[in-house]
């Protein structure tokens, strides 16, 4: 008798198939997963890297803006109204700095978010760091650390002060790159195009900027914008007195290599930095990071930290200073209320 062969329904072909691709899918389950989280794992960006890639973005930028000026292309624009009502200018200088800036760091790590104060339409500059480290970096920061790149905001300026670009007063011109990480503000460069001077820092690793020796509190002398000295000179008499010395200037890059001691002698001294009206991140967050960095402060006018991973504005005016009690100037400072302010 021939042996009988084993038949099955379509209805047990079916079943069969489905426990065939259970026991596969349990065999390979785990490979999938692994290779998912390989995809998925976490970029890292080094700090000591990001701060050589900052300080040459920042070079590049101010080559542009300087070429701009000599050249006497500015081609000058009004891009609206600041929120304190003045005209908001944009020249050739602002966007072709931008370009450098934004799409060197950019090409360079495409998966970090990078803010910066102009947006333009060109085509994607192809510049890509060249990895060099200057010596003074190598010098003062070992290693750096490894960052996971989700946690890291870079903020650009790419023409700090710009209505004085447009004046000619070049002394107060910066371009600014901060990096923030979880919000806070641990890599600050400011360049100064028309000079050459660059200030940089690399919170808790070093700076080649430091602190004077000397600063004056009873009173001490407030700078403050050039745009709104009179706004702000009341808020100050009633903190310091009547006969603090106010000292207007521009740029918030330019206010805060006041504080410090820059070989720049082309830049005035000051003892206190204030704001009291609106102003954007990528102005306040380079020099935030440097001061920081030489045991400094820079908060709100109610002495709170500045968060640099959200909205690009800072509503709550800003206090700068270094070597002094910071919380006892924010003591004295007049009650402050950011709603009646822009």
């Amino acid at each position: 008798m021939a042996p009988m062969g084993i038949r099955l329904s379509p209805l047990g072909v079916a079943v069969f198939c489905l426990l065939g691709l259970g026991v596969i899918y349990h065999l390979y389950a785990g490979v999938i997963s692994n290779r998912i989280a390989a995809f998925t794992s976490k970029r890292t960006v080094n700090l000591r890297d990001l701060l050589a890639l900052s300080v040459e973005a920042a070079v590049q930028g101010g080559r542009e803006v300087k070429r701009v000026r000599e050249e006497d292309k500015l081609e000058e624009k009004t891009k609206g109204k600041t929120k304190e009502g003045a005209s908001e200018k944009l020249t050739q200088g602002d966007l072709n700095s931008h370009r450098k800036m934004y799409y060197l760091i950019k090409n360079t790590y495409p998966y970090v978010q990078v803010n910066s104060e102009e947006h333009d339409e060109t085509n994607n500059e192809l510049g890509v760091w060249n990895r060099d480290i200057p010596a003074d970096i190598l010098k003062s920061v070992e290693g750096g650390r490894d960052v996971p790149a989700d946690s890291i905001t870079i903020w650009i300026d790419p023409l700090d002060a710009t209505q004085e670009y447009t004046e000619n007063l070049l002394k107060y011109v910066t371009t600014m790159v901060c990096v923030a990480v979880d919000g806070k503000p641990v890599i600050g460069v400011i360049h100064k195009p028309f000079t050459g001077y660059t200030a940089w820092a690399l919170v808790g690793h070093g700076s080649n900027m430091k602190p004077r020796t000397t600063y004056n509190v009873n009173p001490p002398k407030v700078i403050v914008s050039r745009s709104h000295a009179g706004k702000v000179k009341g808020f100050i008499e009633e903190a310091f007195g009547n006969t603090t010395v106010i000292l207007p200037a521009g740029g918030a890059g330019y206010k805060v290599l006041a504080l410090l001691d820059p070989l720049d002698e082309d830049i005035e001294k000051a003892d206190v930095y204030i704001h009291v009206t609106f102003i954007k991140k990528w102005d306040i967050c380079a020099g935030n990071a440097l001061l920081t960095a030489l045991g400094g402060h820079m908060t709100t006018l109610k002495g709170e930290e500045i968060d640099y991973s959200g909205a690009a504005g800072n509503r709550e005016g800003l206090l700068a200073s270094i070597k002094v009690d910071h919380q006892d100037l924010v003591a004295k400072l007049p009650a402050w209320d950011s709603s009646d302010k822009h």
